[in-house]
Parts: C-alpha cells; sequence; structure tokens
C-alpha cells in the first residue's frame, strides 16, 4: 500500500503540498501558540512605553486590556482576510494569490522587529493585524489550492495536510518559544518575526509550481493550461484522461454560470445541506472544546505537581501529540480505506466524552490529576485524528467550483468568529459553570456526530458531482437517484436552473 501511495504521489505534487502548507495553515498555527512565551516580556515593553511617554504606570486592569487587545487583533485581521479570500482566489488565481499573500506576512515580521528598538507596542498590534489577513487568506486559498491540485484518489490525503500544517505551526511556536532557543527577553523580537522568514520562503518558491488546474480549465476555460498543469501534477503514472473527464463533466454542468457569491450560497436551495454541513462542522471545530483543553492544560500539569518552570516543556507534548496523529501511516491509511466522513465519526464521540471527564473530577479525587494529563493527550489525539484533520478541507470536497469560494468564506468566517468567540467568552463560562462547561462541548460534539452520520455522504473517491448528486439523494426522497454521470450531469444542471436536455 505503501509503495502505491509512493507511486501516486509526483514530486512536483509533494512540492505543492510542502510549499504552500509552510506558507499557508502553518501560519495560522503558528500565530496561535506563539505569542504564549514572549507574553510577559511584551507586557514589559507596554508598561516602559507608558512611562517613558506618558509617565504613567499601567494598573492590571489596564494592562490587561491592551493585551487583550493585542490578541484580538489576529482574529480581526484574519476574520477580514478570509473575507476578501474567496474573491481573489476567483479573480488572480489560487497561486498568485498566496503570492502575494507573503507580502502581508514580510511587512509584519519587519514592524515586529523594530517594535522594542522604537519602544512602540502598537506596532505589535499592527503586525498582529497583517499576520490575521495573512493567515485569513492562507487557510482560505490554501486549502482550494492543494486539493484542486490534487487527484481523486489523493485528495483526502492531501486535505489531511492541511491541518498537518496547522499543528506543525502549533507545535514550531511552542519550540521556538523555550528560552534555549527564542523564548528570551532579547531575542523575542526575532521569534515574532519568523514568519516574514517563512513568508519570504514560499514567495520565491511558489513561482515555480504549476497553477490549479480546475482554477484554470472551470473559471478560465484554458483547456491546454489545464492539461499542462495536470501533466506536471500527476507525473509519467498520472491517468491524465480520467482526471480531465471529471472536470468537464463540471465544466459542461456550469457553462454560463458564474461564480456565486455568499448572499446567493446563503439562500440558494440546490445546495442548502451543504451549507448546512458546512455550518454544524466548523462550528463544532472551535467549539468542541479543544481550546479549552489548551487553555486548561498548565492548570493540569500544574495540579499534577509538576514545577513551574517545566510546565512549558510538559506542555509541548500537547503539540507533539497531536503531530504524531497526523503524520503516522495508519492514520493515512485509514482515511485511505475507511472514508474520510465515518473517519470523523469516533473522534468526535470520544472528543464530547473526553472534554466531560477532563476536569469534573479533578477536586474529588486525588490521582485525577495524573488522569487528566492523559485525557489531555488522548483528546488532543482524537481531535486531530478526526474534525482537526478532515473539517479543514470539506468545502473543497462538497462544493461545485462555482459556490467553493463562498463556500470556503463561509466556513473560515464560521472558524475565525468561533476562535474569538471562545477567547473572549469561555473564561466567563468557567466562572458560572465551572468544569460542567465541559457538558457544553459534549452537546456540540455529539449533535455534530449524529447529523455527520445521518446527513452528510462519503466523499472518498468521488467526483464532486457524484457527492452533490448523493446530496440530493439522502435529502430529497420525491427524485431518484442518477445512475450515471450524464445524469449527475442533468441533475445539478437543472438545480442551477439551466437545464438542458441531453
Amino acid at each position: 500500500v505503501t509503495g502505491k501511495l509512493s507511486a501516486l504521489l509526483s514530486p512536483v505534487l509533494v512540492a505543492v503540498v510542502l510549499i504552500t502548507g509552510i506558507g499557508g495553515t502553518f501560519q495560522y498555527g503558528f500565530h496561535i501558540s506563539v505569542l504564549t512565551s514572549p507574553s510577559v516580556y511584551i507586557k514589559q515593553l507596554m508598561n516602559a512605553t507608558c512611562v517613558q511617554r506618558y509617565g504613567h504606570y499601567l494598573e492590571a486592569w489596564e494592562l490587561s486590556l491592551i493585551w487583550s487587545f493585542t490578541v484580538s487583533m489576529y482574529s480581526i485581521g484574519g476574520l477580514l482576510g478570509c473575507l476578501v479570500a474567496g474573491r481573489l482566489a476567483a479573480a488572480y488565481g489560487r497561486k498568485r494569490c498566496l503570492v502575494l499573500n507573503n507580502v502581508l506576512a514580510i511587512c509584519g515580521a519587519v514592524l515586529m522587529l523594530l517594535s522594542k528598538t522604537v519602544h512602540s507596542f502598537e506596532m505589535i498590534m499592527a503586525a498582529r493585524f497583517l499576520y490575521g489577513i495573512n493567515a485569513g487568506v492562507a487557510l482560505t486559498v490554501h486549502t482550494m489550492y492543494v486539493l484542486e491540485c490534487a487527484p481523486k484518489k489523493l485528495r483526502g490525503i492531501v486535505g489531511v495536510s492541511v491541518g498537518g500544517f496547522v499543528s506543525i505551526g502549533k507545535f514550531s511556536g511552542q519550540v521556538l518559544g523555550l528560552s534555549e532557543v527564542m523564548g528570551t527577553e532579547d531575542r523575542w523580537p526575532f521569534l515574532l518575526a519568523f514568519s516574514g522568514f517563512i513568508g519570504f520562503l514560499q514567495l520565491v518558491t511558489l513561482p515555480f509550481l504549476p497553477e490549479s488546474p480546475r482554477f484554470l480549465l472551470l473559471d478560465r476555460g484554458d483547456r491546454p493550461g489545464c492539461e499542462k498543469a495536470l501533466r506536471r501534477l500527476l507525473g509519467a503514472s498520472g491517468d491524465l484522461s480520467s482526471e480531465v473527464e471529471e472536470m468537464q463533466v463540471e465544466h459542461a454542468a456550469l457553462q454560463g454560470v458564474k461564480s456565486h457569491g455568499i448572499l446567493e450560497l446563503l439562500l440558494s436551495r440546490s445546495v442548502r445541506w451543504q451549507l448546512f454541513t458546512i455550518i454544524v462542522t466548523f462550528t463544532t471545530l472551535q467549539l468542541c472544546g479543544i481550546n479549552a483543553v489548551y487553555l486548561y492544560s498548565f492548570d493540569v500539569f500544574r495540579a499534577a505537581g509538576i514545577p513551574a518552570h517545566n510546565l512549558r516543556y510538559v506542555a509541548l507534548g500537547t503539540g507533539l501529540c497531536e503531530i504524531s496523529t497526523i503524520v503516522t501511516c495508519v492514520r493515512l491509511l485509514l482515511i485511505t480505506h475507511t472514508g474520510v466522513i465515518t473517519y470523523t465519526i469516533f473522534p468526535k464521540v470520544f472528543l464530547a466524552l473526553a472534554s466531560s471527564l477532563c476536569l469534573m473530577l479533578q477536586e474529588y479525587v486525588s490521582w485525577m490529576p495524573y488522569c487528566s494529563m492523559m485525557l489531555i493527550f488522548i483528546f488532543i489525539f482524537f481531535f486531530s485524528s478526526g474534525p482537526g484533520g478532515v473539517t479543514a478541507p470539506l468545502p473543497g470536497e462538497i462544493f461545485t467550483q462555482s459556490y467553493k469560494a463562498a463556500a470556503f468564506v463561509v466556513a473560515c468566517t464560521l472558524n475565525w468568529v468561533g476562535l474569538f468567540f471562545v477567547g473572549m467568552v469561555f473564561p466567563l463560562i468557567v466562572e458560572y459553570l465551572e468544569y460542567f462547561c465541559f457538558l457544553i462541548f459534549f452537546f456540540f460534539c455529539f449533535v455534530s456526530g449524529v447529523f455527520v452520520w445521518y446527513g452528510v455522504p462519503e466523499t472518498r473517491n468521488r467526483s464532486i458531482m457524484e457527492i452533490s448528486a448523493e446530496f440530493e439523494r439522502m435529502h430529497n426522497k420525491t427524485k431518484p437517484a442518477p445512475e450515471n454521470k450524464l445524469d449527475t450531469l442533468y441533475l445539478t444542471h437543472s438545480q442551477t436552473g439551466q437545464a438542458t436536455k441531453l
């Protein structure tokens, strides 16, 4: 099986996955974790700046307010980035959009490097905002690009790489933030400017890769360019004819159909169940409890008797656990054989159970902190082996080309709003519900698992047109299921209001 997988992965496709991942969702994960280590030094800079300018030493609530605003600028920028990403990707192409997006990361890195020298914490805020826009665009366009470059048989595995680079980014932020690396008072500006180096690396390498074949054919109508790009991506052993045939079927169905906007996606009845799927899965991605577990991990490790100066090293286990789950060969083989959608069900059930038990018994059983440590690692294992890797590429697998850009915008908007909501509201929920707050996560995980089980078809080894027809069959019992690709074409074409007799 490994030999067969290696034969399907051409060197160009491997380069696409690695280069776009490093400059794509890696940036998103990196900035989630990187700010924890230098937070003490940044707060000292804020205090020193206010004393130097105004002769005023910040009180605790003032410092907390400024710090919260600095952290939240990343989510605000990310939301703005994902809102414009779909339109930019449709207008300028996936590859060019990613190339230009690196300019934002480089500008943010320059601001970070100069912030300490000029005693300006406002530059850190501006840099976080630019990093957020960069991550918001990358999270959307990177996912679209790699899925459109991958052949149908590898789409599930390539889609997992999107979540994999998020995990690698989180872990890299934790490792580089160690005091032995860059997490010191002298080197923290270089730590926060590391994204500029990553952006420059992608800026000089990505232009050598091909544009998305699906974009060239379905959006630009450039069949020779599409075949040339496919030939480079698939290599000598790739089945070029089947990939072109799949795209031709979708291209014929979308003749005369323009790219739909967000409002058209929200109002369209033909893709409403695909839209419900995106809303449920991406809402659960933020409300399954994974961010709460990261917030509570230090408390659990401290309660287990681990010294404070060793907490950051033990916390590295959370990032390492997430990475080891994603890069393991067993995980790739499971997705290949059991199906992407089915593979998300059982992890969600275990997420629900683990989030309910993780801290609820800690005060009642003396040895429970040690058990809680194991539950945290189990929780992260099931998150990264299910929702963490499969959810991100889902819009690209269940929406046709005309709705794809708008679907990614809606999905990433839900992701950024959920991230902001959990960060701001979760401490208040804990204050009133204490450990029973994890019952909220149980509810979201359980409901999402039931919805996916009964309402979402399997996507493994299926074309987008076949998946769209399966959604129609599952949720519209009055129409017969299509028996072949021509029926699928007719069904989808009729849903756009432009049916033709085949």
